[in-house]
């Protein structure tokens, strides 16, 4: 492998940030809006069923042709967000995109508002059946929706809003940079890098790595700017949920999800009742480690003398073979994502910590990022992320409007990836000592991905909450932070000074308000979705994919019923409490 096609290859979009396609394009969007506008304002309501689908369709493939060169400035501002270049396209397009949404949000809100009797004429076209979800799931929000020029007042002011500081965190975030000292000498480190250490074999490196990168967010003016960004998304957010009529800050999102806000406290509750697995666990490998007790920046550390590396092109055939075992055809697809140079893999400054997979359309294909640092849990991001390729890939069966899973579901294919990852390793693994380690790794990324999520979302409402009284220091904040995160950890863990500062990174908070209770959801869907499978082989597999291929086409619910699961029967959510038990047990046998 090299430098070149471990980066991504952009070009499959446009040629370039100047090339004139992107120039036509983006220049053609305000022309086709204001045409849409002067078409159909005002006059929606005066339609037949016909012509309002013919309507939705012409709205449909705009925002198709749309989805591209935004999707292109996103990702090339993700690779360098130093570039000036970068951060101009994207800054334009980020205004732009705001003049088109002003100019078309209209359209919602007349469809919001038909008369029930000519909403259901249109839902009951033959013609409307892949739109007849979208149409239902604009209803849903008429209760908390403006008049038009109150929205488009909003929608213009966020650019100079909430915009402005998700897009400032992003920029500040990319450009910090690490120096500590490793192996005898003074190196620098990208942030990825640094997190990456807490699996390292040696404690102290684990704590200097965790240290250096949380007390470079409060160092100098960083602090001051990340308390000021969060302060301000959340009065923001606030203001916004008061202007409507929400009941809470979480209602939305939840509205969104099409879940209850009762369906969703029973989640939290349910996790937060099985905290204890959790802290058995902790206990457990502290006394693996040989420690009395663990710092959370031992959570992840090595139950083994030597980590094992894995080179990328191993660690891209892993992934590949575990999703072709399950399907060829699945196995195919995570290929061509390598195959196309549709992967940007290795950490550097400038790019985007973590990693995601960008879906962008129907016609368009996907794109993944990563930072690969060549350790176990590297290998499970890129299952986790081409599992969310693969779902983008099978989902454009289905138009634009209805191409993006809905929230609770867009990370089922990515955990349900990282099972089977876990099982072909497993499978393959002889040795007790590493399969122990295979085995440690699953159970931390169940807890990470169903307790730690859970404590995220309830850190997150009481910021909400009390933004409301008044600014928060970042001590309170802090304090916040600390008090959910001491209910997971109890007296098995001991959080080190500054693990005060581990809300600063965490980008979810910024970019998608209350999306990480979506990580606790996916997960227990995917344990009782993987033991479906255990229990009844290839029978299983049409199902999946129809769930896969579905997109955001159903409900939640109705989308897990096209793989055999009911989410609504007494006790699901505790059925994967009752998996990870039955594996930390496994482990205890084997300690």
């Amino acid at each position: 492998m090299t430098d070149t096609n471990l980066t991504w290859n952009t070009a499959l979009l446009y040629p370039a940030p100047d090339s004139p396609e992107l120039e036509a394009d983006l220049a053609s969007f305000e022309p086709q809006a204001n045409d849409f506008r002067t078409n159909y304002f005002e006059k929606i309501a005066t339609l037949d069923p016909p012509a309002i689908l013919a309507a939705v369709q012409e709205y449909e493939a705009m925002q198709t042709r749309m989805a591209r060169p935004f999707c292109y400035a996103h990702l090339l501002f993700a690779g360098d967000s130093g570039n000036e270049v970068h951060r101009a396209l994207s800054q334009r397009c980020s205004e732009l995109g705001s003049r088109l949404s002003q100019a078309l949000l209209f359209f919602d809100l007349e469809l919001m508002n038909l008369p029930d009797e000519l909403f259901d004429r249109l839902c009951a076209l033959p013609g409307a059946a892949n739109y007849r979800h979208f149409l239902q799931s604009i209803r849903k929000f008429k209760p908390y929706t403006l008049q038009e020029n109150e929205e488009r007042l909003l929608t213009r002011k966020d650019l100079t809003g909430s915009r402005a500081f998700t897009k400032l965190f992003d920029e500040l975030s990319a450009s910090l940079r690490y120096t500590m000292a490793f192996e005898g000498e003074q190196k620098e480190f990208t942030g990825e890098e640094l997190l990456a250490l807490l699996h390292h074999p040696s404690p102290e490196v684990r704590f200097n790595a965790q240290t250096t990168f949380l007390e470079k967010h409060a160092e100098g003016g960083n602090g001051l700017v990340f308390g000021t960004v969060f302060n301000t998304m959340a009065l923001d957010h606030g203001q916004e949920m008061e202007l409507r009529g929400y009941a809470s800050a979480i209602q939305p999102t939840n509205i969104g999800n099409e879940l209850s806000d009762e369906a969703v406290e029973h989640l939290m509750q349910t996790t937060e009742a099985n905290y204890r697995l959790a802290q058995d666990y902790f206990r457990l490998k502290a006394k693996m480690l040989g420690m009395d007790r663990l710092r959370n920046c031992d959570v992840y550390a090595p139950v083994v003398e030597t980590q094992k590396k894995y080179a990328f092109d191993e660690a891209r055939d892993l992934t590949v073979t575990a999703y072709r075992k399950f399907d060829p055809e699945f196995g195919a697809i995570v290929q061509a994502f390598f195959d196309e140079r549709r992967v940007d893999v290795l950490p550097r400054p400038g790019k985007s910590g973590g990693a995601f997979a960008m879906g962008i359309s129907p016609v368009d294909p996907p794109f993944l990022l990563l930072n690969f640092t060549e350790n176990l849990r590297d290998i499970a991001t890129i299952a986790h992320e081409a599992g969310h390729g693969l779902h983008f890939v099978l989902s454009q069966k289905q138009n634009s409007l209805n191409y993006h899973a809905p929230l609770p579901l867009a990370e089922t294919a990515s955990v349900f990836g990282e099972m089977l990852l876990t099982r072909l390793l497993l499978d393959r693994e002889d040795d007790p000592q590493v399969r122990k380690s295979l085995l440690c790794a699953k159970i931390e990324d169940i807890i990470a991905t169903t307790f730690r999520q859970t404590v995220l979302t309830r850190f997150e409402l009481r910021l909400h909450a009390e933004r409301k009284n008044g600014l928060l220091s970042n001590e309170r904040i802090a304090e916040l932070w600390l008090e959910e995160n001491g209910r997971l950890y109890g007296d098995s863990v001991e959080m080190i000074p500054a693990y005060k500062w581990g809300w600063s990174y965490i980008s979810h908070f910024i970019h998608s308000r209350f999306y990480c209770y979506s990580y606790t959801f996916a997960e227990l869907l995917v344990l009782a979705l993987y033991q479906q499978y255990r229990e009844t082989g290839d029978a299983f597999k049409p199902g999946y994919r129809r769930l896969l291929e579905s997109g955001g086409a159903l409900s939640p619910a109705d989308t897990a019923k096209l793989a055999g699961i009911d989410i609504e029967s007494s006790g699901f959510w505790q059925k994967g409490y009752d998996f990870l038990a039955g594996l930390i047990a496994e482990l205890q046998e084997m300690v």
